[in-house]
């Protein structure tokens, strides 16, 4: 085994420091990031601290501070390991955990989970530089080798590389401008933020499933306790900042302290930090009210203040959220619906009272991101839910109304203001289940809207178009988007609000709704033909098996054009995407990317869908790749009852040369097998001889 040459590299590195700007491994950097290292696990998976061998702070142009971590080693090979795909430090295991292998025995590895820690276990840091330091000696003297790797909670954990150097002089505070200049153009590609948004995805809900396993079997927490204490108490932990500063702490574990008392009890606690958090997000009174009258029957009537060794079940549960949950709840989420996912989670595991007669499934991100798409969601559009569930709808389209922003506006405080107006006035959602609704209204606050109108009414009987808070209050909603997956039963298989919701839309644009397919072949009447008196079917698309193990219904999309009346003479396009390009399995236990898998070019085949519903078959055919054969267009009548595809489908019935071809070649090889059956036969001598 080589000689390690550690310590003398150790204080190689050491030397591009001036006095007093640098911190040993065992030196207090400052309590937040001490206590953070603390948390995290350490660098071979034990609950021992971890120790940078370095550690500083570089002061960034904005006056914020950096956190440096510094891992040395002093044998050859061990600078770097890579994942050889991503080429990023492998520091995760095909199975999602991490691989302290790495991380212990490289140099880059285990200064990246050190900036991991603080990331994801502080609150004051959305960034962090990972600096791994190698030295061994060679033929012609000692081999320094250096590299750098930027970390960011905005570029969702993923290290970017920032360069290979040969000293530490770049820390220096003459050399830092350069420096910062370099981390100032590094993010992430479109196609890097899918792939990282799929892997935070399936490690939240990795962790989300230990959580409600814990819930289940240590803890006893009932089904229906689950949804709203997960929500209270990530609220309660998530802190409300206003330039820099907290307005609102988040909860910390130590002030649930088990008090007995009505007052001062964990509940009571809870209960408090929770309602100042959604009174600094600007939420109206009366929406404080009716969420905390829906939170305190946990925290408050329940049983889970009673103590266990001195700490309540909600202290229990509160620390595992604040180490395994809140971390990813900062920094720019790229629009994942984290409480969809909590809610499939739970839903998964148990079974959740009355959920036929609720009628709850949430659709899934690809489909809800399909879906505004279809509908041309872009910066100027109004979109609104008459069933919001927990959102998903609605941060799929806010997701592209700021990518339309940030591509056709140029100057930042325009930007600024058109993405604030986007979150606080251009979209609304109705939500009458009140667990579903605090969903929602956590969700659109992680998206940082201040969930501004998520409105928790029954959207067929008391909502009637306006915006119901704000400056805005009382005033209609200039809607020109509509986006639903209406519960299937209700009248019309969920007809019945796309009509009321189509004849609320004053400004025209269209409508996308993900339904029971067979509501369009006369099941959704009278609505369906209603609504062609005022609006016109654009398309009609055959979904797959997109809800496999939740709901067995065959689901379609209809497209329309609203404002407009249909006509006989319109063109409907009709599509069969029951051939997705998706593999799916219902697996409870595994993660989404198990149960969820590209197999044959999911991607590309949703967006020929989306050019099909948009602009045809194009010039010859030139739109046309995958569903060649699953496309038609037609025309459709006003009864409302000859939507669906397999209404449309030609089925051809002259028979064609090839199909001639075919029965002859099938009679021939009949005729030949006859043939050398009888000499068989001929040829044996007789059985009984």
């Amino acid at each position: 085994m080589a000689h390690s040459i550690e310590e003398q590299i150790e204080d190689w590195a050491k030397s591009f420091f001036a006095e007093g700007t640098y911190f040993t491994k065992t030196a207090s950097i400052n309590p937040e990031i001490d206590e953070a290292l603390r948390r995290a696990p350490s660098k071979t998976g034990g609950s021992g601290s971890n120790y940078p061998d370095i550690k500083c702070l570089l002061q960034t142009p904005q006056g914020n501070h950096l956190p440096v971590m510094i891992e040395v080693k002093g044998t050859k090979g061990t600078l770097i390991k890579l994942n050889p795909i991503t080429l990023t430090p492998d520091n995760i295991t095909k199975r999602l955990e991490p691989n302290y292998h790495n991380i212990a025995k490289y140099a880059v590895n285990g200064a990246v989970h050190y900036a991991n820690a603080i990331l994801k276990y502080s609150k004051s840091y959305n960034e962090a530089l990972a600096i791994g330091v190698n030295g061994y000696e060679s033929a012609t003297g000692t081999v320094h080798e250096v590299s750098v790797w930027y970390l960011s909670k905005d570029n969702l954990f993923v290290p970017k590389e920032v360069g290979s150097y040969t000293d530490l002089s770049f820390l220096q505070p003459q050399h830092t401008p350069a420096l910062f200049d370099r981390i100032a153009h590094i993010g992430l590609t479109d196609e890097e933020i899918e792939q990282e948004k799929a892997k935070l995805e399936d490690d939240i809900e990795r962790r989300l499933k230990d959580l409600n396993q814990k819930m289940h079997d240590e803890l006893k927490i009932v089904v229906n306790q689950r949804v709203q204490l997960v929500t209270g108490l990530i609220m309660a932990g998530l802190g409300v900042k206003e330039h820099g500063e907290y307005k609102v702490k988040p909860l910390q574990p130590e002030e649930l302290q088990g008090n007995t008392d009505e007052e001062n009890s964990d509940g009571a606690v809870i209960m408090r930090k929770i309602k100042s958090y959604l009174k600094h997000k600007n939420l109206p009174t009366e929406k404080i009210d009716m969420i905390a009258k829906v939170l305190s029957v946990v925290f408050i009537h329940s049983k889970l203040e009673t103590t266990i060794n001195g700490e309540s079940s909600l202290a229990t549960l509160y620390r595992d959220i604040q180490a395994e949950i809140l971390p990813f709840l900062t920094g720019e989420l790229h629009n994942i619906d984290f409480t969809g996912r909590l809610f499939n989670v739970l839903n998964e595991w148990v079974d959740v009272p009355d959920g036929d007669k609720n009628d709850v499934v949430l659709t899934p991100r690809y489909v809800t991101e399909l879906m505004a798409k279809l509908c041309r969601v872009n910066k100027d559009s109004y979109v609104w839910d008459f069933a919001t569930g927990s959102a998903g709808f609605l941060i799929s389209a806010m997701h592209q109304m700021i990518a339309d922003a940030k591509a056709t506006i140029e100057s930042p405080e325009a930007l600024r203001q058109k993405i604030n107006h986007i979150k606080m006035e251009q979209l609304l959602g109705i939500e009458k289940l009140a667990d579903i609704y605090l969903l929602a209204v956590l969700n659109m606050i992680l998206m940082k809207d201040g969930s501004a109108n998520i409105i928790h009414a029954d959207s067929l009987s008391e909502f009637k178009g306006n915006y119901e808070q704000g400056d805005k209050k009382g005033t209609e909603f200039p809607a020109n988007v509509f986006l639903l997956n209406p519960p299937y039963s209700a009248d019309g298989k969920g007809f019945i609000f796309v009509e009321k919701a189509l004849r609320m839309m004053h400004h025209g644009g269209r409508a996308a709704v993900l339904i029971q397919e067979n509501a369009g072949s006369g099941n959704g009447l009278p609505y369906t033909k209603q609504i062609l008196e005022h609006n016109t079917l654009l398309a009609s698309i055959k979904m797959s098996d997109i809800f496999c193990g939740k709901a067995s219904v065959q689901t379609g999309i209809y497209v329309f054009e609203v404002g407009r009346p249909h006509s006989t003479q319109d063109v409907v396009r009709f599509i069969d995407f029951s051939e997705d390009g998706y593999t799916r399995q219902n697996r409870k236990k595994s993660s989404q990317s198990t149960n969820l898998r590209d197999t044959d070019h999911a991607k590309e085949r949703y967006d020929e869908v989306t050019r099909l519903v948009l602009y045809g078959r194009g010039v010859d055919d030139c739109n046309l790749n995958y569903y060649r054969d699953a496309y038609l267009e037609d025309n459709i009548t006003l009864a409302g009852n000859d939507w669906t595809y397999a209404q449309h489908r030609k089925i051809d019935t002259n028979p064609t040369p090839d199909d001639f071809a075919k029965v002859v070649k099938d009679y021939l090889a009949w005729r030949v097998s006859e043939i050398i059956k009888q000499e068989d036969s001929l040829g044996k001598p007789d059985a009984l001889a």
